[in-house]
């Protein structure tokens, strides 16, 4: 007889494992399938953990070089790449462990193998060949997204890189072209950049990170221009071709003009798309849109009754805690709760250096809208805390509505942006004012203050600019 659930989560990813202890504290007996051999997802397997954790030791190594400037004086500074990728490897590996341990702690059985649909309750998990089946009452689909080539462009993550290789170069490239100005590429291209590779980004559209506040995309990349990464805007890729040491890119402009260029490997970061392949939604009937994506109403269920769906493979910012919110929004509105996620408060940051985050509504979709608003700005070379460590680039925009003063968008790149944006995030939650945030004493001397300043320029009373 087939083991029976209540509730079967198949993906183990930030959204699925999340959603899997929220439904197990909340009573329900439930089953996670993972296909991957360890849980946490693209995520935490080969995405922003592995990412971070190289951006940090990158950021480490690059810092130690300029040390003597500051009065730190060291011998030769080193770069043990073998080394830096192990630190990386043992983090993910305690990491996923800890998933592990939590699933136990929480009594969730977890399969390993690839889950599929055999009928709307009828589950198939196959690993190594063999099949195990199993019965549950609600099925929430959680299984994430993949990186997206160019037409007729492979991956081979040794010369044609998606971020997954890129995470793992066995050697220091003497130069990468990075394709897609996004969040993914100019990560990456910053991990490698500051470890000595010659980095050039190749954009199609005319600006970097596409959907930030302009002003911010700007200033961005400004910086990372100082910091020697190389720009070609208004782009397109036209063919890829491998030699014996590199690739060649055949380019062209939105004139026209056509060029080669060569590097020692390419990585292309042009998007993810919902993973959904040997699910055999089909079977079942289970609608996509054009996206390819699971069509969900306001509960995240599907067209077919008692089957949900959350995360990459929805609607929505591909954020793993984007993600977690729907997982846990999901999960207590199967148990008769009212689960809940805020679009409108969901931060997103680029772990570079500086760090850029931001949340709400840009500067271009207020004036799309018609929205009426004021703008407050403060810069980080007259924050103290800022000019005191040397890391005074960048500042903090804040967007609220001329009327009501209602905060509805907040942008920052500077030192610690993906942190500060929670103190944010939480203010327009609960639907703060910039006069609120205005009247909020913050800590002196602290990068913070800047978000304090910035809610004074909304009506031009900053004091220290």
């Amino acid at each position: 007889m087939s083991e029976k659930f209540d509730v079967t989560v198949i993906g183990g990813g930030p959204g699925g494992y999340v959603c899997a202890i929220r439904l197990s504290q909340l009573g329900l007996k439930t089953a996670c399938i993972e296909s991957r051999s360890t849980l946490g997802g693209t995520c935490l397997n080969i995405g922003c953990i592995p990412s971070k954790s190289l951006l940090n030791l990158s950021e480490n190594f690059h810092k130690a070089k300029n040390f003597n400037k500051i009065g730190i004086e060291t011998g030769e500074i080193k770069l043990n790449l073998s080394k830096m990728m192990e630190n990386k490897d043992k983090t993910v590996t305690t990491l996923t462990k800890g998933i592990e341990f939590l699933f136990k702690k929480n009594k969730i059985s977890y399969f390993k193998g690839i889950g599929s649909f055999k009928g709307s309750n009828e589950i198939s998990i196959v690993k190594d060949g063999k099949e195990t089946t199993i019965i549950t009452g609600k099925t929430i689909v959680s299984t994430g997204s993949e990186p997206v080539s160019l037409p007729g462009i492979d991956f081979d993550e040794e010369k044609i890189l998606s971020s997954t290789g890129a995470l793992s170069i066995s050697s220091v490239p003497k130069k990468m072209i990075v394709v897609g100005g996004g969040y993914i590429g100019l990560e990456m291209g910053s991990v490698w950049s500051r470890l000595g590779t010659e980095v050039q980004v190749v954009e199609f559209l005319g600006h970097i990170t596409p959907g930030m506040d302009k002003e911010i995309s700007n200033e961005f990349m400004k910086i990372l221009k100082k910091q020697g990464i190389k720009f070609e805007l208004n782009t397109k890729v036209e063919k890829i071709t491998k030699k014996n040491n590199g690739v060649i890119i055949e380019i062209s402009n939105k004139n026209g003009e056509k060029n080669k260029l060569e590097a020692d490997v390419v990585l292309i970061s042009v998007g993810r798309k919902p993973f959904t392949s040997n699910l055999n939604l089909e079977n079942i009937g289970v609608e996509l849109d054009k996206k390819g994506r699971v069509k969900v109403n306001k509960n995240f269920e599907t067209n077919i009754k008692n089957i949900y769906a959350i995360g990459d493979v929805i609607e929505g910012p591909m954020l793993a805690h984007k993600a977690e919110e729907e997982g846990i929004a999901v999960a207590e509105l199967i148990a008769g709760q009212s689960g809940h996620v805020n679009y409108e408060v969901i931060p997103g940051v680029i772990y570079t250096s500086p760090e850029v985050a931001s949340v709400g509504k840009t500067e271009e979709q207020l004036k799309e809208k018609g929205t009426s608003y004021k703008i407050g700005k403060f810069p980080f070379a007259a924050n103290s805390r800022a000019k005191a460590i040397n890391d005074s680039e960048g500042f903090v925009k804040i967007l609220a509505d001329s009327v009501t003063d209602i905060v509805l968008g907040v942008h920052i790149i500077g030192p610690h942006a993906g942190e500060m944006i929670a103190e944010m995030s939480v203010a327009m939650e609960f639907g703060a004012s910039s006069e609120d945030i205005a009247r909020t004493c913050h800590a002196h001397p602290t990068f913070s203050e800047a978000i304090k300043e910035a809610a004074l320029s909304v009506d031009k009373r900053q004091i220290h600019s």
